[in-house]
């Protein structure tokens, strides 16, 4: 028996450096493997709730011909801003207004020369039967309730504000006014039943089957979109291909499909 065990000590020596070895190779084939993997990069873009289709359509379009992938955070322009401000991980900021890009300019959270108005936006009555055809009609006492976004965060919400007090309607039905967070959340209202009438972005209803009544752009102030890249980004060139496809004539193709006018080159 004390002839034997040297023996089995041995093997039992090479079974286990075998067994280290091989679980070694394994683990090296597979660190090798994940290295030669392409990584799969992902662009969190912050923007206005008005976008929400034609960015989805562009989204769809950049990842076929880039490859990187796009997640989209819509919500209120004001929203977005406090937070971005307060640190959130964006990589762009498509904003509906220039004052909030700015603001983030001067808080150097962007990204110097990455900047510019991309679109003008519309805005629209919207109505379920078509009760409602101009301003003076959201008079009527059968319109109840009118949404409108929240004026002091969404620049949508602000225009519409404009063009009731232009129209000289404002305080006149300012009790019957219910305010969205944003405007998606305002044409809600309208397609639940909740509101008889509402003031939208005309990029929402335009593919949509709601009745909407454009109002005279002369009635509020221009709405001018900025988009920009913001320093935060761990992926700075991808961010600016993305705001470059929006600026490119496939990009500009969908803005338009969805409503918006496109500003003249400078």
């Amino acid at each position: 028996m004390t002839k034997i065990f040297p023996f089995f000590k041995t093997v039992t020596g090479e079974f286990v450096m075998r067994k280290a070895m091989l679980l070694f190779l394994v683990c090296f084939a597979a660190i090798a493997g994940g290295c030669n993997q392409k990584e799969t990069k992902e662009l969190k873009i912050a923007a206005a709730a008005d976008l929400t289709l034609a960015f989805k359509e562009i989204g769809k379009q950049f990842e076929q011909k880039t490859g990187t992938h796009v997640v989209f955070s819509f919500g209120s322009t004001g929203q977005l801003e406090e937070q971005i401000k307060n640190g959130a991980p964006f990589d762009v900021f498509a904003a509906a207004n220039v004052k909030a890009i700015d603001e983030l300019k001067n808080e150097h959270l962007i990204i110097p020369g990455t900047d510019y108005v991309y679109a003008l936006g519309k805005i629209g009555i919207v109505t379920k039967d078509q009760s409602v055809r101009k301003l003076d009609d959201l008079l009527q006492p059968d319109v109840k309730r009118i949404a409108i976004a929240n004026p002091s965060h969404a620049p949508y919400g602000l225009a519409a504000k404009q063009a009731l007090e232009k129209g000289g309607i404002w305080n006149k039905i300012k009790n019957k006014l219910v305010y969205g967070k944003n405007i998606a959340d305002t044409l809600a209202y309208v397609e639940s039943g909740n509101a008889e009438a509402g003031i939208v972005a005309y990029s929402l209803v335009k593919t949509h089957n709601i009745p909407v009544v454009l109002i005279d752009e002369r009635m509020y102030e221009p709405i001018q979109q900025e988009v920009a890249v913001l320093k935060a980004t761990k992926y700075e060139k991808e961010a600016k291909q993305f705001v470059e496809f929006l600026h490119s004539r496939a990009g500009q193709q969908i803005m338009k499909k969805y409503g918006f006018t496109i500003p003249k080159e400078k």
